[in-house]
């Protein structure tokens, strides 16, 4: 794949978390979602604003060692292409075409939390 990939990521650390990451301008814009990504429309779910990361990291899977950022195993759950509706500092809107999501989400910051947090949804 390539262009607009994303992929889901579980990531079992400390706490169980899905990372989603979405490919853009040459990197995989990332948020961790705690609960996962909703697949009920209207269903909202905390997505922290986390740092990029390079476009290898689309097909990993395998066991971050002790000791280092992110340390525990992560598996690939779900993985795709996006069409882009929107994008800007403030509000996503994407379709996604994966193999387990599929459909519009939508992400939007979250002010009142804080400024990495974001809501993630699923439109339609």
């Amino acid at each position: 794949m390539s262009g607009n990939r994303f992929v889901v990521q579980e990531h079992q650390s400390h706490k169980l978390h899905y990372d989603l990451r979405l490919e853009r301008d040459g990197v995989l814009k990332s948020w961790a979602v705690p609960k996962g990504i909703p697949k009920t429309a209207g269903e909202k779910h905390l997505a922290v604003a986390v740092e990029d990361h390079p476009l290898e990291y689309a097909t990993f899977e395998g066991e971050i060692p002790k000791g280092e950022y992110g340390a525990g195993t992560v598996t690939i759950w779900d993985h795709g292409t996006y069409e882009t509706r929107h994008w800007d500092d403030e509000k996503i809107e994407v379709t996604l075409n994966g193999n387990r999501l599929n459909g519009e989400y939508v992400l939007v910051k979250f002010k009142p939390a804080g400024e990495k947090d974001w809501l993630v949804f699923r439109v339609a």
